[in-house]
């Protein structure tokens, strides 16, 4: 039998790390449910509805890996607390945005904030943990992200009763956070390394086999959340079955639910499954989501592919950013999750566009065919590459 790992000590610093996670759910979760009553207020196509969450996530493309650095060279807390300012600020500022340029402005401002987050908690996460822990901690981060994907839909679509602009003033939450963090000791980087050699040394990790295949499941992985799932499951509900902005978070939420039943006992499947074979289940998982999402016959038979789409998550994502952790020393961890999360915000900005063509060209059909060619594509790389 397998020896019992450590159990898992949740504490201050974990919490916080939660935090910070719900702040990166919240700038996309709870605003979904109300992309089609954006689209009629400000008169968009349905095709072109991304564009809300393509403002927010392009600052990161570019921004990320220099927050990565900062965090590595000035420590974490430095980058963290004024990211959590901007994007309150941003956030909350879409909520008075009188026309559709403004609110996409406004959308940017928050995702420059946003950029260093989602490098932030998988770093920090990396240098309080090492072995089972850290897997066990972030599957426990994957199923507080899931919470924050159930409850967001649901608290957005209930806001988003009253009226559009209600859901943009959660953001306010990064303010308590803030206090918190700014009162609390983390592990910082301290590095007697040159700039130089920092880079040679980080790029040397980052050009590895092992660091770009787990890029590249990344990059497929959050095309198909962004594009088919995130963007294009409202249009379809909308469409499809005439539901509200409540009842679409609600059912997305159920993904979530999936999430969180794997995420949470990650660390012990992780001792009984090789990660690549639960890499690889995930993705046959996802590829199953995507075919049968189109020909559900109401909105709430819709509930099981969303349910197997979390079952995806659950296996997929913590078990990437361990693998990814792993592969430096606190001194260029920040910097190696700056590149995965540079690929990650990539792919949130270009995933609506390319479900957006295909939406054109092939309508709902046409987007999640292209969900499970993503999917497809992830397992056939894994098995080329062979993911130890």
């Amino acid at each position: 039998m397998p020896e019992k790992a450590p159990s898992l000590r949740v504490g201050r610093h974990l919490l916080l790390v939660f935090g910070i996670t719900l702040m990166v759910v919240m700038g996309v979760s709870s605003i979904m449910p109300i992309l089609p009553d954006l689209a009629r207020t400000f008169d968009m196509p349905m095709s072109s509805v991304g564009m809300v969450f393509m403002a927010f996530t392009l600052p990161g493309v570019v921004l990320t890996p220099l927050g990565g650095i900062l965090a590595d060279r000035i420590g974490r807390k430095k980058v963290l607390i004024p990211s959590l300012l901007l994007f309150a600020a941003g956030g909350v500022a879409c909520a008075f945005a009188p026309s559709l340029p403004v609110l996409l402005a406004c959308r940017f401002v928050q995702g420059i904030g946003a950029a260093p987050l989602g490098v932030l908690y998988t770093t920090i996460i990396g240098d309080l943990y090492d072995g089972n822990q850290r897997m066990q901690a972030m599957g426990f981060n994957a199923g507080v992200l899931s919470l924050g994907t159930a409850i967001y839909p649901a608290i957005g679509g209930l806001l988003g009763e009253i009226g559009w602009r209600a859901p943009f003033l959660l953001p306010l939450l990064a303010l308590p956070l803030c206090f918190a963090i700014a009162r609390t000791t983390f592990p910082e980087p301290r590095s007697s390394q040159g700039m130089g050699e920092y880079i040679r040394s980080t790029w040397g990790i980052i050009s590895s086999p092992k660091a770009i295949t787990l890029f590249l499941l990344t990059l497929f992985t959050f095309l198909i959340l962004y594009g088919p799932m995130v963007t294009f499951f409202p249009v379809l509900a909308d469409q499809q079955f005439h539901a509200t902005p409540s009842q679409i978070g609600f059912v997305f939420s159920i993904a979530s639910a999936g999430t969180v039943l794997t995420a949470v006992r990650l660390g012990t499947l992780a001792r009984l499954i090789r990660p690549v074979r639960l890499l690889l289940a995930s993705h046959g998982l996802y590829a199953l989501a995507m075919v049968t999402m189109p020909f559900v016959p109401s909105l709430w038979w819709a509930l099981a592919p969303v349910f197997i789409f979390g079952l995806a998550q659950g296996l997929n994502i913590p078990n990437t950013a361990t693998l990814l952790t792993d592969l430096a020393p606190m001194e260029g961890r920040a910097a190696i999750m700056a590149v995965n999360g540079t690929v990650l915000r990539l792919s949130q900005t270009i995933g609506p566009v390319l479900a957006g063509i295909a939406f054109a060209t092939g309508g709902l059909s046409g987007v999640y065919t292209f969900g499970a060619f993503m999917a497809a594509s992830m397992a056939a790389l894994i098995l080329a590459r062979g993911l130890r």
